[in-house]
């Protein structure tokens, strides 16, 4: 058998979108006020997530499934990152970032592009989202994308995990990535 001469690919439960030409990098700042890009987080499997802190159902529940995902991975958990972008900086100030944040996991980062930056860093991600008006005057919601992507302790862009995908699945791709592949 001469199944150890060839390279097998790893199985990751997530999209495996390895060379993709799009979600490379940002620039942008954290709710601390800090400019972060993809490497200040060297060496960490860093989970990018788009959503808004008002977001009812999609954007908590994927945050605390990352910070379910940082606990199940152990001492490997430092290792770590996860960022959130918002996608309504009218309403998402560094403060209600910060406490936002805190509800799920303190190591946890949001990032803050300024209103008219938005749309390049949402078209840089292939992230789609739409402002839809409330019942009363000024009220709205978003409609938006809701995967991840996943990026290996390089820097490169690696995975789309979907929304719905579950801690397990996402936490057994972190732990691939983090031996290496």
């Amino acid at each position: 058998m001469l199944s150890g001469c060839t390279e097998t690919k790893p199985q990751f439960v997530s999209i495996d979108i390895t060379g993709a030409d799009y979600a490379k990098d940002f620039a942008l700042a954290d709710h601390n006020g800090q400019m972060r890009s993809i490497k200040d987080f060297a060496g960490k499997v860093v989970v990018v997530f788009f959503g808004f802190t008002q977001c009812p159902d999609v954007c908590p529940t994927s945050m605390a499934e990352l910070a379910e995902i940082k606990k199940m991975l152990g001492t490997d958990g430092d290792r770590l990152q996860g960022l959130f972008v918002s996608l309504d900086p009218e309403r998402d100030t560094p403060e209600v970032l910060k406490a936002y944040m805190t509800n799920f996991d303190p190591s946890f980062l949001a990032l803050r592009p300024a209103l008219d930056k938005l749309p390049q860093v949402a078209k840089d991600f292939k992230i789609f989202y739409k402002k839809v008006d409330g019942k009363t005057p000024g009220a709205y919601t978003l409609d938006h994308s809701a995967g991840s992507y996943v990026f290996d302790p390089q820097g490169r862009v690696r995975l789309y995990s979907r929304y719905g995908s579950g801690a397990p699945a996402l936490a057994a791709d972190v732990k691939l990535l983090l031996k290496g592949s």
